[in-house]
C-alpha cells in the first residue's frame, strides 16, 4: 500500500533537537557484549550512541525538542492545533506520550496523539499534518520523533544491542508560500514483513511475564539480513517516487537526508540514486539509530552546520518496522 501526495503551501517553520549527554562508545558496549569496536564499525558505521539518564523518559526529550522548535518558529504553544509524537518507546503503553508533552508545554487547545510507524514515524506525522493544514483543519502543528530505545535493548543479541540510541527531534509545520516547503510526500507499508522488526512480548498477543522478560522478548528484535535486503531496494524506489511527484530529478537535490539505520544501507541507497557523498547527510557514527528521531535531528544539524540553506531542495527517506517507509521532497526556507 502507498499513500502519496503532491504537496504545496505547507512547510517546516521551526526545528528542535535534543540528544542525551551520555555518549556510549563501542568499547564500552564490548565490556558487556561479545563484540568489539571494529566489529560494530565495519558492520554498521556506528562509533558511539547516546543513552538517556535513568530518570529521563521519552516525553522529557520530546518536550525539550518541542520547546526549541516552537522558539525557532516563533510560535506560542497556545497556537498549536495538533501535536503528534512519533515513538516506539513511549513513557507508558497508554495514554499517549503526546498528551504529557501537550500539558508540559502548555498547548492546552491542541489535539495530541502518538503515532506508531517505528523509524518512519516522523515522516508519517509530517504527511498527516501537511494534509490537515492544506485542508484548513489545522494552522500550526507540531510533529516530534522521540525515543529512549536504550530501555528496550535485547542484551542477549549483540547484532541489535549495538544499533540504537536515544534522542528527540521536533518540527513546527504551518502554511508557507506556494512552491516552498513540502513539494511531495508519500508513505507506504508492507505488512508481510511485520515480524522482521518487532518487540514480541508486552502486547495482547503475548503479555509481559517474568518468563518473557528473562527471555528478552520484551525487547527489540530484528531479522537484519531481510531488513537490509528490503531497505536497499525500497529506499531508492521511495526516493524516485517522491522525486517524480515533485517533478524533479536526482540532479535537482542539494541534500539527501536518509534514515540512519546502517551506513552500508545509506551508501548503497545513495549509490543507486546517483547521489555523491557530499550531498548525503550522515551522522550515524555519533548517534546510532534513533528511530523516529533520526530525520528531524539530521535536519536540525544539517541546517546548523550550513549544509542545508534556504532555497535548497531536500530529499529525505525513512524506513522501519511494519514494514513501513516514507519519503518527502522539500524546498528549504
Amino acid at each position: 500500500m502507498e499513500f502519496s501526495s503532491r504537496a504545496g503551501g505547507v512547510g517546516i517553520l521551526g526545528l528542535g533537537a535534543v540528544l542525551p549527554e551520555r555518549a556510549v562508545s563501542n568499547d564500552e558496549l564490548a565490556q558487556r557484549l561479545d563484540t568489539s569496536d571494529e566489529w560494530i564499525r565495519t558492520r554498521t558505521g556506528i562509533r558511539e550512541r547516546r543513552y538517556a539518564a535513568p530518570e529521563v523518559a521519552t516525553s522529557d526529550l520530546a518536550v525539550a525538542a518541542a520547546r526549541q522548535a516552537l522558539a525557532d518558529a516563533r510560535i506560542a504553544p497556545e497556537q498549536l492545533d495538533w501535536i503528534i509524537c512519533a515513538t516506539t518507546s513511549p513513557d507508558n503503553p497508554f495514554p499517549a506520550t503526546a498528551s504529557r508533552v501537550q500539558a508540559t508545554i502548555g498547548a492546552g487547545r491542541a489535539a495530541a496523539f502518538d503515532l506508531m510507524a517505528c523509524c518512519s514515524g516522523w515522516l508519517y506525522g509530517v504527511a498527516l499534518l501537511q494534509g490537515l493544514i492544506r485542508s484548513g483543519s489545522c494552522r500550526y502543528g507540531l510533529v516530534i520523533g522521540a525515543e529512549v530505545l536504550s530501555r528496550i535493548i535485547n542484551w542477549q543479541d549483540r547484532s541489535t544491542a549495538v544499533l540504537v540510541g536515544d534522542g528527540a527531534g521536533a518540527a513546527v509545520l504551518g502554511p508557507v508560500a506556494e512552491g516552498a516547503g513540502i513539494l511531495s510526500i508519500l508513505a507506504g507499508s508492507d505488512g508481510d514483513g511485520y515480524e522482521h522488526i518487532i518487540m514480541p512480548a508486552g502486547g495482547s498477543r503475548m503479555r509481559a511475564t517474568a518468563e518473557t522478560v528473562a527471555a528478552g522478548l520484551n525487547a527489540f528484535h530484528m531479522n537484519g539480513r531481510e531488513v537490509f535486503k528490503w531497505a536497499v531496494r525500497q529506499v531508492p524506489e521511495a526516493a524516485d517516487r517522491a522525486l517524480e511527484l515533485a517533478g524533479l530529478g536526482v540532479g535537482d537535490i542539494d541534500l539527501f537526508v536518509p534514515h540512519q539505520a546502517n551506513l552500508r544501507i545509506i551508501e548503497a541507497a545513495a549509490e543507486r540514486l546517483g547521489l555523491p557523498e557530499e550531498r548525503t547527510w550522515v551522522n550515524i557514527e555519533r548517534y546510532g539509530n534513533i528511530s523516529a528521531a533520526c530525520i528531524p535531528v539530521g535536519l536540525y544539524e544539517a541546517r546548523a552546520c550550513g549544509r542545508l540553506l534556504p532555497g535548497q531542495r531536500l530529499l529525505t527517506v525513512a524506513f522501519g518496522g511494519g514494514l513501513t517507509w516514507a519519503a518527502a521532497v522539500m524546498r528549504w526556507m
